[in-house]
């Protein structure tokens, strides 16, 4: 590119792929929303909520960030534990920034120290660390954070940052943004995530499912969207307003789960079934009617046929 003489060079446009990776509920899904400035990774107090790698997309006028959302690496006790930490290792190989997360309101661990030797091995990619939910601790005890998560290892950037509190994410941004190559754009302006429509329906009907439910219970659900239309005569051509009919499962490993999810007289599932479709519809822009029902499908967390059905 050529510029007229005594005029600034021209800023040239970087798009590329980072990812965040961490222990399970290190805040990786939230700072993944809050950068894309839109929903697309589901979130929840509870750890492991994140099941594949999820991707969504910053526009700048300068640049193109294809954010990956991995799931937390952890110790897998199951088949579908061990997959999860694949998709975590598989992604790895494949970005230009990987962004490992600590949060500032946990010490540092060992489960830190052996993401950050393992990402350390990768030549690929440069590696910085965010220390998350810095709106949770004083400033002394973030100081002593970023101190420790600097001994983790040779960074290129170590960035506090609250999601939350939408402090530091514009400076997180111009970070990542300086590492990534220079690039024709990637996506299309509109694209904000390749995650199909039913996948993020499921992901909303199963972080409703989420809330209040006991630790044993995230890892055995999963849900799938069975069929979804919209109903005849309902498009909105006549004046009415369009209705998409939706008819999802949500899975449990066990009869005493299923009981736990239903809620007494099935008033917990009449609630999940509230909040989903309340959050379903802020993303398709129209109204839903959500028909929900609970199965058991025994031990499918280790069980490959299973998995491969409930598209794991």
């Amino acid at each position: 590119m050529t510029t007229n003489p005594g005029s600034p060079a021209p800023v040239p446009f970087r798009a590329g792929f980072a990812c965040f990776v961490g222990r399970p509920n290190a805040g990786k899904s939230t700072l993944t929303n809050a950068l894309v400035g839109e929903k697309v990774a589901i979130t929840s107090t509870k750890p492991q909520t994140t099941r594949h790698a999820v991707r969504g997309v910053l526009h700048r006028p300068d640049g193109q960030i294809v954010l990956v959302d991995t799931p937390g690496l952890h110790k897998p006790r199951t088949l579908l534990g061990q997959r999860l930490n694949d998709v975590v290792r598989s992604t790895w190989s494949e970005v230009d920034v990987i962004g490992l997360c600590v949060p500032a309101n946990e010490p540092v661990g060992p489960g830190d120290r052996f993401i950050a030797a393992e990402i350390a091995e990768l030549r690929k990619a440069v590696k910085i660390v965010i220390v998350t939910k810095t709106d949770l601790v004083s400033r002394e005890k973030l100081a002593e954070q970023l101190l420790a998560v600097s001994q983790l290892g040779d960074f290129a950037e170590v960035v506090p940052v609250s999601a939350v509190g939408d402090d530091q994410v514009d400076l997180l941004a111009d970070l990542l943004l300086r590492h990534l190559p220079e690039s024709p754009q990637l996506y299309p302006d509109d694209h904000v995530t390749d995650e199909p429509v039913d996948v993020r329906i499921a992901e909303l009907v199963r972080e409703a499912a989420l809330e209040g439910v006991r630790d044993e219970l995230p890892h055995s659900l999963a849900v799938t969207v069975e069929e979804m239309g919209t109903r005849e005569g309902r498009d909105g051509s006549d004046g009415r307003p369009k209705l998409i009919d939706i008819h999802a499962t949500v899975y449990v490993e066990r009869p005493s789960q299923k009981a736990i999810v239903l809620g007494h007289r099935g008033e917990r599932m009449k609630q999940v079934g509230t909040d989903a479709r309340a959050a379903i519809e802020a993303l398709l822009g129209c109204r839903v009617f959500l028909d929900l029902h609970i199965k058991i499908a025994k031990d499918w967390q280790r069980d490959p046929k299973q998995l491969r059905r409930l598209g794991f």
